[in-house]
């Protein structure tokens, strides 16, 4: 298969100059769409991004002109293609006036169709290195602003409104919401925002180690302090002093564990196991969790004067489904960021693709959906992200390629493999969160891991 180059959306209301010149383009490897009405041509671009657009300039509906005049006033810069007008030697004019607008080049008719396909490959090359620049730019601009938490929702603003007000108190905060929703992108906008962004910001994830291990993770040890400690060790607060702290999925932490914490949050202060001597931190705390703390404490599972203590400043992020506004903005920026880690051109997605994007639930949240999207990039064999690249777990009518036969056993086995590969996928390797997602306990989560292998 003939590797596809780029996209061409070629307008022009000579049927005949058209067909060929359009013909000549996939000949050299292009994706093109042709339309003799710069009407449709106004709606395909707002469906989806081109590398190149090749406009004829006089046309009964638009001249081609106004088109460029109308892309160049109401299109982003990132989301603009490339722009070719052909014109006549009477409008050479307004081929001058469309390069000021942003055209790229021109071709004065008649032109041989050689012409045509070497100013189209400069122009590819152009919106190549438009897309890395404009990427790697705004790459640049997530890091200095939002860090990643992408959106343009109500929902969303009010969340890095708060972002911006509690940065630079010295405030405890609890950040919840469910799994995949950006509690760990919260955390760190939150300390590069605030007056300790030079200093440490150290990640725990309570969830992911044992019990017996997370006192000496957290507090650290002295050498002797139990059988394998044959050194002192410093713990994550200690490597936190002077900035802060993010502790992940706290609802996992064990009861006696929680009043140590307690203790460091009030007196600023904790012992390393194995020792008496007490050691002052200076760190700010941000707690995150996908459980219902307060639920939790009414059930004896959480202590109540360590949530109050945690609970200084809560923050709540909204699940993706109730800010459906961002799936297009999400969409786009995950598209982005992974065709270009994978070296891929792609322009956007497909309509109904989208649509059925907007519609899904998404209960793995962003991270569900930068992981279909990653995935639909590398699958992908055309400039446009098909809906038939696009797998979303438990989506009604998503197509499920791969199933091994037509053998119902053996599909039903897959599908619960997949499912259960998928789940952990969206809930980050975290198996009591990919059991949530599925709707199933923790000791069923174990028995399908065991069952096919995946512990």
């Amino acid at each position: 298969m003939r590797k596809v180059k780029g996209s061409v959306l070629l307008v022009d209301d000579e049927t005949k100059i058209r067909v060929a010149l359009a013909s000549a383009l996939r000949e050299e490897g292009h994706e093109v769409l042709a339309t003799g009405s710069p009407r449709e041509a106004q709606q395909l671009l707002s469906q989806r991004l081109f590398d190149v657009l090749v406009v004829d300039n006089l046309m009964p509906e638009l001249t081609g002109l106004d088109l460029i005049r109308e892309i160049a006033a109401a299109t982003p810069l990132a989301d603009r293609p490339q722009m070719i007008m052909m014109t006549a030697h009477a409008t050479i004019e307004s081929a001058i006036e469309a390069m000021k607008l942003g055209a790229s080049d021109y071709l004065q008719k008649p032109f041989a169709i050689d012409e045509l396909l070497v100013i189209v490959d400069r122009a590819m090359n152009l919106q190549r290195l438009s897309t890395e620049h404009g990427y790697l730019r705004s790459e640049r601009d997530q890091e200095f602003g939002n860090y990643g938490i992408v959106g343009r929702s109500r929902k969303i603003e009010e969340v890095i409104r708060t972002i911006d007000l509690v940065a630079q108190s010295r405030s405890t905060i609890l950040v919840t919401g469910e799994t995949g929703t950006g509690k760990e992108l919260v955390a760190r906008a939150i300390h590069h925002r605030s007056a300790q962004r030079d200093m440490p910001l150290i990640k725990v994830n309570c969830a992911a180690i044992p019990d017996t291990l997370l006192e000496s993770e957290l507090f650290g040890h002295v050498k002797g302090a139990f059988t394998g400690a044959v050194s002192n060790k410093k713990g994550k607060f200690a490597l936190a002093d002077g900035g802060t702290i993010f502790l992940d999925e706290i609802g996992t932490m064990a009861t006696a564990l929680q009043a140590k914490l307690l203790r460091v949050l009030q007196e600023r202060e904790f012992e390393p196991l194995g020792s008496e001597r007490s050691q002052a931190v200076d760190v700010r705390v941000i707690a995150a969790t996908n459980r219902d703390l307060r639920q939790m404490v009414a059930d004896g599972k959480f202590q109540e004067d360590l949530y109050y203590r945690l609970n200084v400043i809560p923050l709540a992020l909204p699940p993706l489904r109730e800010r459906r506004d961002d799936i297009p903005v999400l969409v786009d920026h995950f598209i982005r960021k992974h065709a270009q880690r994978a070296g891929k051109r792609i322009d956007g997605i497909e309509p109904a693709a989208l649509k059925a994007m907007q519609q899904y639930d998404w209960p793995g949240n962003v991270r569900e959906l930068e992981n279909a999207l990653e995935r639909a990039v590398v699958l992908s064999t055309t400039p446009t992200i098909q809906a038939s690249s696009v797998f979303m777990l438990g989506a009604a009518g998503t197509a499920t390629p791969g199933l091994p036969s037509f053998n119902l056993q053996q599909n039903l086995v897959w599908v619960e493999k997949e499912t259960l590969r998928r789940a952990l996928e969206s809930a980050g390797g975290v198996k009591k969160d990919a059991a949530e997602l599925m709707g199933i306990s923790q000791r069923a989560m174990s028995y399908y891991l065991t069952k096919h292998k995946l512990e």
